[in-house]
């Protein structure tokens, strides 16, 4: 079993998902953005008030380092985590990657008014700035990622389904290789 990893644009419920998917799999739910928030004893924005986002992504990549030995979890790190490479890849090999895509205008108003909390979409325009991130961002999500799920107009429950079933799958397909291998 390895990490399920969830990116994709801030918006995408990359949270809701990962929480449900953590039940269901029976495994442990880390909401990266939380986790640096508390190892930091601080707020995501403070961090971004203080040091910018090179500072945010220093904690970003130490917090995510300090996952690669724990037991299989859902992870669902901020939108931004996928251009962080030194913290994806400590993750890579011990994860499965799975990129929800949403539609940039679809994430911003699932957000509602709480955009206002994300420090790269607070200010200005927030659909012209999300779409500059997926934009910036989209190869990285599609190179990076072992499985996509479109979640543009799809209900969070069949989106939850979808990925269950993808990991699942995958999983099988793993023990079934490892089981023909040491035969």
């Amino acid at each position: 079993m390895k990490h399920v990893v969830l990116v994709g644009l801030p918006g995408v419920g990359k949270s809701s998902i990962g929480r449900v998917l953590g039940e269901r799999l029976d495994r442990r739910f880390i909401d990266l953005d939380v986790a640096i928030e508390r190892m930091f004893r601080t707020s995501i924005a403070q961090i971004f008030a203080v040091g910018g986002e090179p500072a945010f992504r220093v904690a970003e990549c130490g917090t995510t380092r300090g996952l690669v030995d724990t037991a299989p979890c859902v992870i669902a790190p901020g939108g931004g985590w996928i251009t962080n490479a030194e913290a994806v890849a400590h993750l890579r090999y011990v994860s499965r990657i799975i990129y929800l895509r949403v539609a940039p205008d679809e994430a911003v108003r699932r957000m509602g008014r709480g955009i206002m909390r994300r420090p790269l979409l607070a200010r200005g325009d927030p659909g012209a700035t999300m779409a500059a991130l997926y934009e910036a961002r989209r190869f990285q999500y599609e190179s990076c990622a072992d499985m996509t799920v479109e979640t543009t107009g799809v209900r969070r429950s069949d989106v939850i389904a979808r990925v269950l079933e993808l990991v699942l799958a995958a999983e099988r397909d793993f023990e079934r290789d490892f089981e023909r291998e040491n035969d």
